[in-house]
């Protein structure tokens, strides 16, 4: 089960790169253009929310139940943190992304709570790019 899992979460980064994309373009056009808020508009950061979701979950279940890695991380937590990579498996990578996730998830609700379509644009814009930051930052 291993196997298929990690390369189902591989897969799906480039989907979450995709619609992060996707949803920074549309976002910034938006602001940009100074269009009003579209339907397109939503769907795109809650596409983006979503597949980040599927990935947390998966993510969790390598981490916790299937990874090799990480359960060799867990049980000498201390020899870990002085080894590069497995320090990075251990806590950089779970970090990073968990930061990307609350950003993204922090902008699309800050959005829902704004009136002017300009200031949605923006809000998305900036917190969108600063969840794909911290996404990058933390892809092996």
């Amino acid at each position: 089960m291993y196997p298929a899992i990690l390369l189902v979460h591989s897969w799906l980064r480039w989907v979450v790169l995709l619609l992060a994309l996707l949803a920074i373009v549309r976002a910034v056009s938006g602001a940009l253009g100074r269009r009003p808020w579209q339907p397109l508009d939503d769907r795109a950061g809650l596409f983006f929310t979503i597949a980040l979701d599927i990935q947390m979950l998966l993510g969790l279940v390598l981490y916790f139940l299937l990874s090799p890695i990480t359960r060799a991380a867990l049980s000498d937590f201390g020899g870990a943190m002085q080894n590069a990579g497995m320090r990075f498996w251990a806590v950089e990578h779970v970090f990073g992304m968990l930061v990307g996730i609350a950003l993204a998830h922090r902008g699309r609700s800050r959005v829902r709570s704004i009136s002017d379509p300009v200031r949605k644009h923006r809000v998305a814009a900036v917190f969108f790019v600063l969840a794909l930051i911290a996404i990058l930052a933390s892809i092996p």
